[in-house]
């Protein structure tokens, strides 16, 4: 099972990828997690992210899409795979195809996980952390028992500069390549769209289900 995992940050992607690859048997692969692997197995391709990395530059789409390309060859690919941050642009989506294309593989489906933008940025400006113990909360979801204080240590709780809703917007405005995307898939009968702005468990029920109905 080949699947495409969308969606803005907040949207919940993380969670649910944990669920698919538990139940699927696939590997949750993000362009973080490639990245941070090829650099550490220094090989010549490894060295030329970092060299991007290092220098402040987004990693191009041609040595993404290398990347890419070597991480489907490892063993725990051949199954199927869940990709998650790639792609982020219609090139990368078109070499994608073409990748698979040449491997005889081809992709399931795409699920898009939409949640509206003033929900996430609910969701995204809610975090707050203690400063002693680096205990999470959400003042929404998962409040403190006391307004400004961790429960487990006492610590005062702060917001991190990135979660502020100056600095989230301009996140959500970063993302705005789902657009495109997500019509893309949508033109090939690819994409899977998911009400993402209910519980965990009901948004993954109907993950489940789309995801059993593709492999049908």
């Amino acid at each position: 099972m080949q699947v495409v995992l969308l969606g803005l940050p907040g949207a919940g992607k993380g969670t649910q990828a944990e669920r698919i690859t538990a139940e699927f048997a696939v590997p949750h692969i993000s362009t973080g997690d490639m990245f941070r692997a090829a650099i550490a197995a220094d090989t010549e391709l490894g060295r030329e992210v970092k060299a991007y990395l290092d220098s402040g530059r987004l990693v191009s789409d041609e040595l993404t899409i290398r990347v890419v390309q070597d991480r489907f060859l490892q063993p725990d690919a051949m199954r199927g795979f869940l990709l998650d941050g790639f792609p982020r642009t219609l090139p990368q989506a078109e070499a994608l195809d073409a990748t698979l294309q040449e491997m005889g593989r081809a992709i399931d489906a795409v699920l898009f996980i939409h949640v509206p933008q003033e929900v996430l940025l609910a969701r995204l400006t809610g975090r707050r952390i203690c400063q002693s113990c680096g205990a999470t909360y959400h003042l929404e979801f998962q409040p403190p028992q006391h307004e400004g204080i961790c429960d487990k240590c006492q610590g005062e709780l702060y917001q991190r500069p990135d979660d502020t809703e100056e600095a989230v917007k301009m996140r959500l405005q970063q993302y705005a390549y789902t657009a495109p995307l997500v019509e893309f898939y949508r033109d090939r009968g690819l994409l899977r769209q998911v009400d993402g702005d209910r519980p965990i468990d009901e948004v993954y029920a109907d993950v489940r289900r789309l995801l059993l109905e593709a492999q049908a």
